[in-house]
């Protein structure tokens, strides 16, 4: 693969510039683990209790910052621009889930999209079947790939009962949310999964991702700063088992076939003895977060991804493949001082942008990646303000924001 799918951008490329260097990336990333330790993914405590106890879990940013994947309430408003439709899909057997009628706005162009059912936070969990059969019904018609990232509230048996009921060509990277400091997570996720896995058959699992930025918040937590030294090392330690785990209760399962195990973690921050030990990495990529600018947004990604995380991972023995986990644009914060990452804004449009210079030239180019997000998460809006609740492609409701997908169909 080579960077000519991305020849319209500036062929100097994001690392001529010191304002878009590694450590200018490394530093938001340390910032982000700053509120992550307060970030449900759909697989730790809810937030009632981490306010309660100050657990730190999760995955998120600093104030002003945040990527990662959960969903509220879909009662929501909308973003400005939105679609007028009523986030509803229609079917013509009101019984049948796999009779939904397409809509001619969607394109199958996505490599992968990122998700979590709403209401997927332990232990509240409020999600539903009904909504998650929406939810593939329209993913459905974007992409083939979706990602996970926890195993709590049921959400990987309702993924896959919803994808066997709507007949739609999916596959699904489950996902266990674990955290150094408590073992119990790991398991009832662990647990859930495999359940899930016994339940539906391994028809719709692509694989099982074990761990979201734990070297991130391992590092963070300890004084840490480098994945590869003595402090990341001693986080891997403590991720390694449970990767080691997963893997030897699915081939306990003797199932019709090998089910890949990988972890995902912040561009910067994989350990090479975790990478040593899985069959895929996925990478959080953000040029919002760097502070790049929208023109040279797709260039930064694919560069950073090439530099940091593939020839990293071909180095190995194992040579696991790696994946964009995480890339996207926000269309709108909500506060003025959020409102851009230096030289760009969020908006509507620079997503547009984003898209329109990256999605189609990564399918070109071969690069598997999962684009952030499927819809909009007013609750960490809620709590956090700035850009966190609105990464979606669709707002909360479900209705597609003021935006053209590409048209450049993957497989």
């Amino acid at each position: 693969m080579s960077a000519s799918g991305y020849g319209n951008l500036d062929n100097s490329g994001p690392y001529s510039n010191p304002a878009y260097s590694n450590s200018q990336w490394l530093e938001k990333q340390e910032a982000r683990s700053r509120r992550s330790k307060r970030l449900v993914i759909g697989t730790l405590v809810g937030l009632v209790v981490i306010i309660a106890v100050a657990v730190g879990v999760g995955v998120g940013v600093s104030k002003s910052h945040s990527s990662s994947s959960s969903k509220s309430s879909s009662s929501s408003s909308s973003s400005s621009g939105s679609s007028s439709s009523s986030g509803t899909v229609n079917q013509t057997d009101p019984n049948d889930p796999s009779t939904f009628v397409k809509d001619d706005r969607l394109k199958h162009s996505f490599y992968g999209l990122a998700y979590t059912p709403e209401n997927s936070q332990y232990p509240a969990c409020g999600n539903s079947l009904d909504s998650i059969i929406t939810d593939i019904q329209l993913l459905s018609q974007l992409t083939s790939r979706i990602r996970l990232y926890g195993g709590d509230c049921n959400q990987s048996a309702l993924v896959l009962d919803a994808i066997q009921r709507t007949k739609v060509n999916m596959t699904v990277y489950l996902g266990i949310y674990n955290i150094p400091t408590d073992s119990t997570p790991y398991t009832r996720q662990r647990d859930a999964v495999l359940d899930a896995i016994k339940t539906f058959g391994t028809d719709h699992v692509a694989g099982v991702t074990v761990g979201n930025e734990f070297m991130l918040n391992y590092l963070n937590d300890n004084g840490g700063t480098v994945p590869n030294s003595d402090i990341g090392n001693q986080g891997a330690a403590l991720l390694l088992p449970n990767i080691t785990d997963t893997r030897q209760m699915l081939a306990a399962m003797n199932l019709p076939k090998t089910i890949p195990v990988g972890n995902a973690d912040a561009g910067s921050y994989f350990n090479n003895e975790v990478l040593a030990a899985v069959d895929y990495g996925m990478s959080n990529v953000h040029p919002w977060f760097a502070n790049v600018s929208i023109d040279q947004a797709a260039t930064w990604t694919w560069d950073f991804f090439q530099e940091n995380n593939v020839i990293v991972a071909d180095a190995l023995s194992n040579k696991p493949t790696m994946y964009i986990a995480e890339t996207g644009w926000p269309t709108k914060s909500s506060d003025a001082g959020n409102a851009n990452n230096g030289p760009s804004l969020a908006s509507e449009a620079n997503l547009q942008t984003f898209m329109d210079t990256f999605v189609c030239q990564a399918n070109q180019n071969g690069t598997g990646y999962f684009f952030f997000e499927y819809f909009d998460e007013p609750w960490k809006d809620q709590q956090f303000g700035g850009v966190e609740g609105w990464w979606g492609l669709f707002n909360s409701n479900k209705t597609l924001k003021n935006i053209n997908i590409p048209d450049c169909f993957i497989a």
